[in-house]
């Protein structure tokens, strides 16, 4: 197949859609289809061959975060340009609704088109105000998946219809076979813990966990917090209390072999985010490399840990509740391994040979399919999807 696949969001910045849309594209790839890939990306940017840059990029509030966009007519120009070149026989759109060059190429396109969703946002004003202006453009889409039952749910609330749910996908042997490193490894008496995220995105949660470290840190001082992700670190540790900063070392933002590394070296990975999260990829990045999982109980975060049975949780934005799960799982070497083990089994279902074989069920479907899909109501994607018995375990 000649895939196109849009995504939204800069590739000047590290980001959960644009791993996603990096990591599918190699797989494809890899078993033999023509892939090209169109993203925002600063002229500086280094890119792999396979992608295609839309131009810059500029930062604007969206979701609960900030995120880095690209409209305009020169992008259409472009957007256009790249459709034309591509002859593609389908095209992929992450995030379609989103202001930037998905939106343009849902517009553009005249190929069958696929689309997944990965906002979690049931009360979004900004799409229940441009429905409206998408609602045609919507109906090109022959294939809507959603990356989990919240994104699903968002897709069904403000635009209707439904879609098939379909994870993101983690190289679980690539963080399994990560290197320890002893510096980032937990000692007698002297635990480590691991916090990667935006750490000055207060949605990421790191107010909560410095907020219960200095409890955690009267029973354990030995415990060491260790920070990867962009912000300022300066910033952060001003708002920590003197043993709170003392115990923590920010460590900057990390490529990809040091984040496994740092996730197969400490002994519990602590995900304090408060919302806006549709699934949890790190979650599974840490499951994956065999580190013990605490998360907060969003949503999201427990239909990854499967109900719970698959890591531990706490109380959302309780730092009190945070500290006591933390100091149970640090102080029990036999629980921690279990839950630590049974993460990891849980991350085979999220392997990228699992999620790349459900997302090319849908391409095929989509291109077999076409003409009934837009005109036998109840006989399109969906549907062959839901008999296929495919989905978000």
């Amino acid at each position: 197949m000649r895939i196109g696949i849009v995504c939204p969001y800069s590739f000047d910045i590290p980001g959960g859609v644009q791993f996603h849309v990096r990591d599918l594209a190699e797989i494809l790839r890899a078993r033999g289809h023509t892939v090209s890939v169109l993203a925002p990306a600063d002229e500086s940017t280094t890119l792999p061959d396979y992608v295609v840059s839309a131009g810059r990029a500029v930062p604007v509030s969206y979701n609960g975060s900030v995120a880095r966009l690209n409209f305009g007519l020169m992008t259409n120009a472009k957007v256009t340009a790249w459709l034309d070149r591509g002859r593609f026989d389908l095209v992929h759109i992450h995030e379609p609704i989103t202001p930037s060059i998905g939106a343009l190429a849902l517009w553009a396109a005249d190929c069958p088109i696929v689309a997944t969703f990965h906002t979690s946002n049931l009360r979004s004003r900004a799409m229940q105000v441009s429905y409206p202006f998408f609602r045609a453009s919507l109906e090109k889409i022959l294939g809507r998946i959603a990356v989990s039952e919240d994104a699903r749910r968002t897709v069904t609330t403000h635009f209707g219809g439904d879609a098939v749910v379909i994870p993101n996908g983690v190289y679980v042997d690539r963080f399994a076979s990560a290197q320890l490193r002893p510096q980032w490894q937990g000692q007698p008496g002297r635990p480590t813990i691991a916090f990667l995220g935006r750490m000055g995105e207060p949605r990421k949660g790191m107010p909560v966990l410095a907020a219960a470290l200095p409890r955690v840190l009267a029973q354990m001082p030995g415990l060491r917090l260790l920070v990867a992700g962009p912000g300022n670190a300066d910033e952060v540790r001003a708002s920590m209390t003197p043993e709170v900063a003392s115990a923590t070392e920010f460590l900057g933002s990390v490529d990809d072999a040091d984040k496994a590394t740092l996730l197969r070296s400490v002994d519990v990975y602590v995900a304090p985010n408060t919302g806006g999260e549709s699934f949890g990829i790190i979650l599974i990045e840490a499951m994956s490399a065999g580190a013990a999982v605490l998360a907060s109980d969003i949503p999201a975060f427990v239909r990854v840990l499967d109900g719970g049975a698959a890591g531990a949780t706490f109380a959302n934005e309780d730092s009190d509740d945070l500290a006591q799960a933390l100091i149970r799982l640090l102080g029990d070497d036999t629980e921690r391994a279990r839950v630590a083990a049974a993460g990891r089994a849980r991350a085979e279902v999220f392997d990228w040979s699992v999620v790349a074989d459900e997302i090319t069920l849908v391409y095929e479907t989509v291109l077999e399919g076409a003409a009934a899909a837009r005109t036998m109501p109840g006989q399109g994607v969906l549907g062959r999807l839901r008999r296929s018995g495919k989905g978000m375990p």
